[in-house]
């Protein structure tokens, strides 16, 4: 190398919270290319707020729709045996449903329209905008943008902002709604799903870039050391493709990350992923992703 730094290129999308004090610092960080607004947070006065806000920092604004995920719609207080979806489904039943990211689960009995009976669940309140997952071959979820995700792809159009991912992206179709409403639309297509990995096999990249999105992967795939092949997959498809999701998440709650995200770190870097997404969770607070950030770059330049 002749005495030259070898410096691998990784850059990093932010999860960015809309009312954060923080986000021109972020945006200002060496490596990063890009800020993500996760349309289920509340907002003040609706997208076009946020939309304005976000977009001054000099940064790639992508804003994350919902489409086909399961989300919960109302607040469920204990004790409980109904919740409410953001769509009309269809399932064979009895039926498991995850919680948490996979860390809690509850027996659905029935299924009424975007209603779902429980025959028990989680002891706590389910919260409005919380994902649900089930995973069953019978799964059907009629629609795919939801209300919201309208209402940005507007904002969005009057604004000339172009950057979108898309959840749960099963179908070219997914990517050609999007661009009906936003014509130009730079698509990124979250891979959440037994379904999306395999159409991710066929499509690879024609439809727009993909994304590894770990969150909800790693609840669908069969069996969970099946997410390793899956993330190998995704990236043999497209080169290119985004990881997001459960990156050096145990900095939300220390400052030293743990061996096993580092690990972890050194998987993807190895099977050829150089753009990550930072999740919700380590980025709500300066300090937590701050960290997340000096720590990526001081992995790219000795790794």
């Amino acid at each position: 190398m002749g005495g030259r730094e070898y410096v691998m290129k990784i850059s990093v999308i932010v999860t960015v919270p809309p009312y954060a004090p923080f986000v021109e610092e972020v945006a200002a960080h060496p490596i990063v290319s890009g800020l993500r607004l996760n349309t289920v947070m509340p907002l003040r006065a609706g997208p076009g707020e946020a939309l304005d806000r976000l977009s001054r920092y000099g940064q790639a604004l992508w804003v994350d729709l919902k489409g086909r995920q399961l989300r919960v719609v109302g607040a469920a207080i204990p004790p409980f045996s109904e919740i409410f979806l953001s769509h009309t489904i269809r399932v064979e039943t009895p039926v498991d449903a995850f919680f948490s990211d996979g860390r809690e689960m509850g027996r659905i009995v029935a299924v009424d329209g975007n209603r779902i009976i429980l025959e028990d669940g989680p002891r706590r309140l389910i919260g409005p905008g919380e994902s649900v997952n089930i995973v069953h071959p019978s799964l059907k979820i009629d629609g795919t943008l939801t209300e919201t995700d309208r209402a940005y792809l507007a904002a969005m159009r009057e604004r000339g902002l172009k950057n979108v991912m898309i959840s749960f992206a099963e179908s070219p179709a997914d990517a050609d709604e999007v661009r009906a409403l936003l014509p130009g639309a730079e698509v990124v297509q979250k891979i959440e799903s037994l379904s999306g990995l395999e159409y991710a096999r066929q499509s690879r990249a024609r439809h727009g870039q993909l994304m590894a999105a770990r969150g909800d992967l790693y609840v669908e795939v069969a069996r969970p050391h099946h997410i390793l092949n899956a993330l190998k997959t995704i990236i043999q498809v497209d080169p290119n493709a985004i990881v997001a999701s459960r990156i050096l998440d145990s900095l939300a709650y220390q400052p030293i990350p743990e061996s096993a995200d580092l690990g972890d770190l050194g998987f993807l870097l190895e099977i050829g992923y150089r753009t990550f997404m930072l999740g919700d969770q380590v980025c709500l607070k300066r300090d937590t992703v701050i960290e997340a950030l000096n720590l990526l770059q001081e992995i790219g330049k000795s790794y």
